[in-house]
C-alpha cells in the first residue's frame, strides 16, 4: 500500500473503486409496518424530509406516521429505485390509474366538507 500522500486522493486506503459493495440487510424481529396513504414532503437547503401520514374515513386529523430525512442526492436515488419498481410491478399487474386531483389545495382539504346552516337559497324557498 501506498504511503499518505497529496497525490493519494484515498489518503492510504486500498483503490477499490470498481469494487461492488455487498451491504447484508437486517431487519429487526419487533420491526412493525407502518401504513401510510400520504406523504408530506418538505426540504430544507440540505434534507428532504417525508412525513408518512395516515388520513381515515370521517376523521379530520392526518397522523404523522414516520417520519424520514434524507440528503437530497439519498432523495434522488430513492426517486429512481421507486420509479424502477414501479415501472416493474405496472409490467406484472397493469397501468396504475391514478385518481383524478383537485384543481387546488383548497378543493383538496375541503372539497368534502359540506356548508352547515342556512343558505340564502334556503331562506328564499330554496327553489329556482
Amino acid at each position: 500500500m501506498n504511503p499518505p500522500n497529496a497525490s493519494n486522493p484515498n489518503n492510504g486506503a486500498p483503490n477499490n473503486a470498481g469494487a461492488q459493495r455487498q451491504l447484508r440487510i437486517e431487519v429487526p424481529q419487533n420491526l412493525s409496518a407502518v401504513y401510510a396513504n400520504v406523504v408530506i414532503v418538505s426540504h430544507t437547503g440540505s434534507e428532504v424530509i417525508m412525513d408518512f401520514t395516515q388520513v381515515l374515513p370521517n376523521d379530520p386529523r392526518a397522523r404523522v406516521q414516520s417520519r424520514i430525512v434524507m440528503t437530497p442526492t439519498n432523495a434522488k436515488l430513492f426517486l429512481r429505485a421507486l420509479e424502477t419498481n414501479l415501472e416493474r410491478f405496472e409490467e406484472k399487474h397493469g397501468e396504475i390509474v391514478l385518481p383524478p386531483q383537485p384543481a387546488t389545495l383548497a378543493d383538496q382539504l375541503f372539497g368534502g366538507v359540506k356548508p352547515t346552516g342556512d343558505s340564502p337559497a334556503d331562506e328564499a324557498g330554496g327553489g329556482s
